[in-house]
This record gives C-alpha cells, structure tokens and sequence, in this order.
C-alpha cells in the first residue's frame, strides 16, 4: 500500500474532514444507507445543539432509524426526512425550548438540521429531520413559531436525497402516506468535536442486552 493511503488510513476521521468553523461541533450519523455528517450551530442555537449533543453522547441515537420520508407534492425530489427516537419513551430526555428561527437568523433551507416537535412549540425531544431543498413553511413568522433549525448536513446529502426517494405508506394525519415501508437503520451517531459530556441518566433501553462477544483471535 502506497505510504501516503497507510497515512491517511492511520489519522482520526475528524482530522480527515478538517477542522470545524468556529461555534460548530460536527456529528456523524452511521446509517444503512451510507454516513451522514453535521454540522451544529452552537453558537446561534445554543440550547437545541446542546439537547441534540446530549442524545448522541448517551447514545440515544445509536439503534435508531430514520421512519418518515415527507416529500413536496410539487417536486417529489424536494422535502424532508425525519429520524431519531420516535415514540421510544425509555431514550427520551426533557424537552427543550423552541429557539425560534427569526431570533437565531438559521433558515430552514437546503440540507438543513431541524427538530421535529408537537403542536406544542417547547416540546422538542429526540427527533429531527434533515431537509432536502428550502423548506420556508418550517421558519417562524409572526405568531407562527416554527421549528427549531441548528445545524446542515455537510456531507452525504446523497444518503438522505436516497432515503427521502424510498416508498412510503401509512402513517396518519400529518404523517399520512409517510411512514417508510422500510426504515433506514440510525446504526450509531458519534461526535467529531469536542469532549462527550453524556447526561448521567439512566439507559432503560439497554437492560436486558447481552454484551457483545469478543471476537475470536
């Protein structure tokens, strides 16, 4: 192997991707389909990146899925996708604030970060969508609170554009026609800045599991 490949092979992914902007912190998301990478705005929206960091360095995310694929019915190759704990009660921490976006100046616009909340604006949890072309309908205008954006995907838009194309069904209400027939397995999310500060708290989802095998020598 040539001495410049066992190099590259041998530095850090973080390294490989080059060091983050000011005020961001990068995540990678392990996928099925191939790794996603984030960028967060800690700097703009404090309070959602610092609830988002919080589920990646428990490990909430890890044995996930990406579930919902909501695409335009203008141009079907536009939208959104949505991942992260859905209705799993046993990852969930306590919501956060809505950081709205004409008070942060993040727009919801192509490869955006975003979480998904209820009809209640404070009630953001563990899931979040991942936006495919501008999606101005999700900015805050008015009375209008919105949804919180805080970060882009800065690389394998082609991952979530593939996963946004996959069929869907079911669902209901707003979700009606959505729900993909086959989700995408969230495998691990892994920071890439910074020092993990986990919350402490309890790990419910993983009683039970046996410890994985040592690989035989």
């Amino acid at each position: 192997m040539p001495r410049l490949a066992r190099c590259l092979l041998a530095l850090p992914l973080a390294a490989l991707l080059g060091a983050a902007s000011p005020g961001q912190v990068r995540v990678r998301l392990v996928t099925s389909e191939g790794p996603i990478t984030l960028a967060l705005d800690a700097r703009r929206a404090p309070k959602t990146t610092a609830n988002f960091l919080l589920y990646v360095d428990d490990g909430r995310f890890d044995g996930t899925q990406f579930y919902r694929s909501a695409r335009s019915k203008v141009d079907p190759r536009r939208g959104f996708i949505q991942g992260g704990i859905d209705t799993d009660a046993r990852r969930t921490l306590a919501p956060v604030p809505l950081e709205r976006t004409d008070r942060t100046g993040i727009r919801h616009l192509d490869a955006t970060v975003s979480m998904a909340r209820t009809s209640d604006p404070d009630s953001a949890r563990g899931n979040f969508v991942l936006t495919v072309g501008p999606t101005p309908q999700m900015d805050a205008r008015g009375d209008y609170p919105g949804y919180a954006a805080f970060g882009r995907v800065i690389g394998g838009m082609a991952v979530v554009r593939r996963i946004l194309a996959m069929p869907t069904g079911g669902g209901s209400g707003p979700t009606r026609g959505q729900m993909l027939f086959k989700p995408v397995a969230l495998i691990r999310a892994e920071r890439l800045d910074g020092t993990p500060r986990p919350s402490g708290q309890v790990k419910p989802w993983l009683i039970g599991l046996r410890p994985r095998a040592a690989p035989p020598r």
